[in-house]
């Protein structure tokens, strides 16, 4: 049975999205989640579930390999990002090739990079007058939201919007698109093994 375990950096509303929608999936399972900050809400999401979680650091995860012994003890197979902003060492995208999964909350190409997360892509999306947003889900590579797009889906930038308007919208469209679409990838994994 696949295990997935998700990195989180805030709240966890996509993290705990996801546990909820594998716990009905006897065939996948999320065996943890690692967070960056001690005080991260996602930790408290957690404890709902069991879900065993791994508080870190940078050096924890540059320099020395306190996570990936975490991981490897949980039997992780997948790495899922959901609101995880640090770039992922080299080391981990080799061990987990084309098994990094990260969503973002804008139509890449556009408007991703260092710095854009959250409230940021909104309003840059917003300031430029475009039309359209919406979520990327992707495979993670060595840059920064560069990584081969998996899944897009979009949503209308109404005139009237504003940061926090138009991001409930784009969460509407992660917390309905990025369980399954984890869902379908792992499973293609499998048959392809």
């Amino acid at each position: 049975m696949p295990q997935l375990v998700i990195f989180a950096s805030g709240s966890g509303s996509n993290a705990e999205n996801i546990v909820r929608y594998f716990l009905n999936k006897p065939q996948i399972r999320v065996s943890g989640l690692c967070t960056n900050r001690p005080d991260a809400y996602v930790i408290e999401r957690m404890k709902k579930y069991d879900i065993p979680v791994l508080v870190f650091n940078r050096n924890d995860l540059h320099e020395i390999t306190k996570v990936d012994d975490w991981m490897v003890q949980k039997g992780a197979d997948w790495i899922i990002l959901a609101g995880f902003l640090w770039l992922m060492p080299a080391r981990l995208i080799q061990a987990y090739p084309n098994r990094i999964i990260n969503i973002h909350p804008a139509l890449l190409p556009n408007y991703g990079g260092k710095g854009m997360y959250g409230h940021h892509v909104h309003e840059a999306v917003i300031a430029n007058g475009e039309k359209q947003s919406g979520i990327t889900i992707h495979y993670v590579n060595n840059e920064y939201d560069r990584g081969e797009t998996i899944f897009q889906a979009t949503c209308p930038v109404e005139p009237d919007d504003t940061a926090d308007t138009l991001a409930e919208r784009v969460h509407d469209l992660e917390y309905r698109h990025f369980p399954a679409i984890i869902e379908q990838e792992v499973m293609k994994g499998i048959h392809n093994e």
